[in-house]
């Protein structure tokens, strides 16, 4: 019969029986194959988002959910989930034949995109004439309703004071504040799922750490990070926000894209106990992999130690201590100038040696 050629076998009825969905390769089209009370759908394996392995998701009813960023798509006719019927990936004719499933690889119907306006945070990255900016990142947990005094935070507030003093604009952004989720690991899933903008941004409108993308990418020029030390490590909502920042970095991992250019990072650190250099170390590596620079000594700190376990002491030598109070202002003076300097300069890379990077194979 004409076009039988067009038919292939993809396997045994009763193996492919045996797991609801599962990737394979006919003709070297890579396809995800499912069956649900004993009918057999076939759609192509590639997610539209940004090309997640179907195959390898999960059965919803009759939809089969992408494992990267959850997008739907009917199992047999490809059609997204309802409201969204437009999206849609190629789906291939399947019938069971002498107990062996074949699909026509030739009869596949056409892929379709539903256009989305591009995310706001996906711009192009330029600086916009004016002032240095200054972004002070607050990551003191606490219940805004019921706010406590926090010596990072009294330390950060001066270094904004002095931004006008030196010229600079300001903005303070307080995590505590802010309603975002916590990052879910598509970056474990494959280092491509990890997009830029953050997929959970693409997808939450309600997610706000868009404000933090928004002011460390496209308009800070200086970064100010505010943290306590809480047993011996930085607060939790910082590591809350590093974890969601990883899509900052992964842009240069898979795009060979620096978002970050130009921009200088300085630390304030206070706690009850030390471990100042330990949470000192970690920020410095880490914005450092961000592409941020640092100003010749990037931090100014507090602690009591482990000996002192009175804060209402520890509160007001941090309240009073003009010293402190002196070393958030140098500090921003010092960022700022670095900061000018580095924009006057504009000799940052937009890319870098792929050699020794981060999931980059060296070829010897």
């Amino acid at each position: 019969m004409a076009g039988d050629e067009n038919w292939v076998d993809v396997g045994a009825t009763e193996e492919l029986s045996k797991a609801p969905l599962k990737r394979i390769t006919a003709m070297n089209r890579e396809l995800a194959i499912s069956v649900k009370d004993g009918k057999f759908g076939v759609v192509s394996n590639t997610c539209n988002h940004v090309g997640g392995p179907l195959g390898e998701g999960r059965l919803d009813g009759d939809y089969i959910v992408c494992p990267w960023h959850n997008w739907k798509f009917h199992r047999c006719t490809g059609l997204g989930e309802p409201g969204y019927e437009e999206d849609h990936v190629p789906a291939y004719p399947v019938k069971v034949e002498g107990g062996r499933v074949l699909v026509n690889v030739a009869a596949a119907s056409k892929r379709g995109k539903k256009p989305h306006d591009p995310h706001p945070l996906s711009r192009n990255i330029a600086r916009a004439p004016g002032p240095l900016r200054l972004a002070g990142i607050s990551t003191s947990a606490m219940d805004e309703a019921n706010p406590r005094f926090s010596g990072s935070d009294h330390l950060l507030n001066h270094a904004m004071k002095s931004c006008m003093a030196h010229g600079a604009e300001s903005r303070l952004i307080r995590l505590s504040a802010l309603k975002f989720r916590n990052c879910e690991g598509y970056y474990s899933k494959a280092a491509r799922a990890c997009t830029w903008p953050c997929s959970i941004t693409q997808m939450d409108a309600d997610d706000q750490m868009d404000q933090v993308y928004e002011a460390l990418v496209h308009w800070a020029d200086v970064i100010i990070v505010a943290s306590p030390i809480r047993w011996g490590a930085a607060s939790s909502l910082y590591f809350k926000m590093a974890e969601r920042l990883n899509c900052v970095q992964n842009a240069v991992t898979i795009n060979n894209k620096v978002l970050i250019r130009n921009k200088v990072a300085g630390f304030i650190i206070v706690g009850g106990q030390d471990n100042i250099q330990g949470v000192a170390g970690q920020m410095l590596g880490f914005f450092a992999e961000l592409g941020f620079i640092f100003p010749q000594f990037p931090y100014i700190a507090h602690s009591r130690g482990w000996s002192h376990e009175d804060m209402e002491h520890n509160v007001a030598i941090v309240r009073d201590s003009k010293e402190l109070a002196e070393g958030a202002d140098m500090l921003t003076k010092r960022c700022l100038d670095l900061a000018a300097h580095l924009i006057a300069r504009d000799e940052a890379p937009v890319s870098i040696e792929r050699g020794g990077r981060k999931a980059h194979t060296l070829h010897t």
